[in-house]
């Protein structure tokens, strides 16, 4: 009888053990689309543009390691167009030859139409028009289509950015997009009697109001506006400036100046002024703020941020920025005679001629699919994940990025402010020029740039007009730009090399 029962017994754990083992078998088929298609292992061939042995982990941990997770059979390979390893150790002596700098967008392209192509590239804003205009990408938009993929959730600076540079067609998606705002003190608005600026203003209303609430006399001074966080050198502000109406200091082949002109000498004239009427905080004033607080026995937690001090009006600044606005807040009470700043954010000011694009928005991470991929079907299913809202969902948390897809863009911390001033205005469209290319073949163009340094200073002294400066430092530019024609270096003795971009 005991026998008898042991042996149901162990019949019956028999078929349960069975049972579950089918149970996770359909399980499994489910989720991975089918047995045999769960069997079928795939490469997907990843291109990004700047590679090495510590960048790899780092791609991968952004891009692929979730995907790879839910597909068991997908198998990545990372190419990077420029591998920084080759020539990081390499050294540089007389006894050699200066190594070029490899050109950035004949890299990728390699990547697209080599031997071996990558399927997917991931890859910056400024490249994607080359890519367009060289069919080197396939399009998406028949693909969202015929997968129903849904886009109206997106960001139209996103949508219209890449639209932009693809004559109206997507080519390439991304995921995230990093932007920034005009950040504003409230109560320094409030105490000076004016209106706080508003979305899509102008520079010119903007440095208006910036002469309104500029209040009091030496260390007291509260400035009305500042270009970024920390003060600048005046021509540093004039690039910044000068950018955002995409103004070029020389011509697409780098053979001729293009500085002494009316554009120039109203970029200039309107930062000297700002610098000439304390507008604008000096390197001078951030240096005696923190020689007094030294001599105080303190130390300066923000490192001479003005605006997180409640001296600054406006100025403008990044996405990640929010997040050091609310650690200061946090630590209000740690810090001696700290008052947080009651702030909010516009849209960065725009120029008549383009308003509603604005010079701070990047697109770093685009995906496209390679026209000549060998795996375009992994490729597509690989964009349609990252790009997809479970994907934004957990890439929300960033303090670094903003996620594309409205849903997911929420205030950090549970703040409140104007959102939208980081998502309204269209990115600059890509240069008709390629610049990288110029400082790359010709490494001692900044020998052409760096008169406007010195000239701006005696603008600033008054030893020199605007249009006078301008001018000599056509005359010396052009001197260079000669002399690179024979020369590229420009005698520099340590050319050459990778030069690897910040961030």
């Amino acid at each position: 009888m005991n026998n008898n029962w042991f042996a149901k017994l162990r019949l019956r754990k028999m078929v349960g053990v069975t049972l579950s083992l089918v149970m996770l078998v359909g399980v499994l088929a489910a989720c991975s689309g089918g047995s045999e298609k769960a069997a079928e292992k795939t490469v997907l061939r990843i291109g990004v543009m700047y590679g090495g042995s510590d960048n790899e982990p780092y791609m991968r941990q952004q891009y692929t390691d979730m995907f790879e997770m839910m597909n068991p059979n997908v198998t990545f390979e990372i190419v990077g167009a420029i591998n920084y390893d080759d020539q990081r150790f390499e050294t540089q002596d007389s006894t050699k030859p200066v190594t070029d700098q490899p050109d950035t967008y004949e890299k990728v392209k390699e990547l697209l139409t080599g031997q071996n192509p990558v399927d997917v590239m991931i890859f910056d804003y400024n490249l994607l028009r080359r890519l367009t205009q060289d069919n080197l990408l396939q399009q998406l938009d028949p693909l969202i289509q015929q997968d129903k993929f849904d886009l109206t959730d997106y960001v139209s600076t996103v949508i219209d950015g890449i639209k932009a540079a693809g004559d109206n067609n997507i080519y390439a998606l991304t995921p995230t997009f990093s932007s920034s705002a005009l950040f504003y003190n409230k109560k320094l608005f409030t105490d000076a009697g004016v209106t706080p600026p508003t979305d899509k203003m102008q520079w010119s209303e903007i440095l208006s109001l910036a002469r309104q609430v500029a209040k009091g006399e030496g260390e007291a001074r509260n400035f009305g506006f500042s270009f970024n966080r920390y003060s600048n050198d005046g021509f540093s502000d004039t690039q910044t400036y000068a950018q955002a109406l995409q103004l070029k200091m020389w011509d697409d082949k780098a053979e001729k100046m293009l500085v002494n002109s009316d554009q120039w000498a109203e970029v200039w004239q309107t930062v000297a002024d700002l610098y000439n009427e304390k507008i604008v905080p000096t390197q001078e004033f951030i240096q005696q703020m923190n020689e007094k607080v030294s001599a105080e026995g303190g130390n300066d937690p923000f490192y001479g941020d003005l605006f997180i001090k409640g001296r600054v009006a406006m100025t403008i600044g990044e996405y990640y920025y929010i997040n050091e606005l609310k650690k200061a807040a946090d630590n209000a009470t740690k810090i001696k005679d700290f008052v947080p700043v009651d702030w909010d954010v516009v849209t960065v000011p725009t120029f008549p001629g383009n308003p509603e694009v604005g010079g701070n928005i990047y697109l770093s991470s685009l995906m496209g699919i390679n026209a000549k991929a060998q795996n375009p079907d992994g490729a597509w299913d690989f964009i349609k994940f990252s790009n997809g809202k479970e994907w934004a969902k957990l890439k929300s948390r960033s303090l670094y990025e903003m996620v594309a897809r409205k849903e997911f863009l929420t205030p950090i911390g549970g703040l409140q402010y104007n959102m939208d001033a980081f998502t309204t205005l269209k990115p600059l469209p890509p240069l008709s020029s390629d610049q990288e290319k110029i400082y790359r073949e010709k490494p001692g163009i900044w020998e052409a740039q760096s008169p406007g340094y010195e000239l701006f200073q005696k603008v600033l002294t008054k030893d020199m007009t605007v249009k006078e400066a301008l001018a000599e430092w056509e005359t010396r530019g052009n001197a260079t730009l000669e002399k690179l024609k024979t020369d590229p270096t420009g005698g520099m003795d340590d050319g050459g090399g990778i030069a690897k971009p910040f961030g």
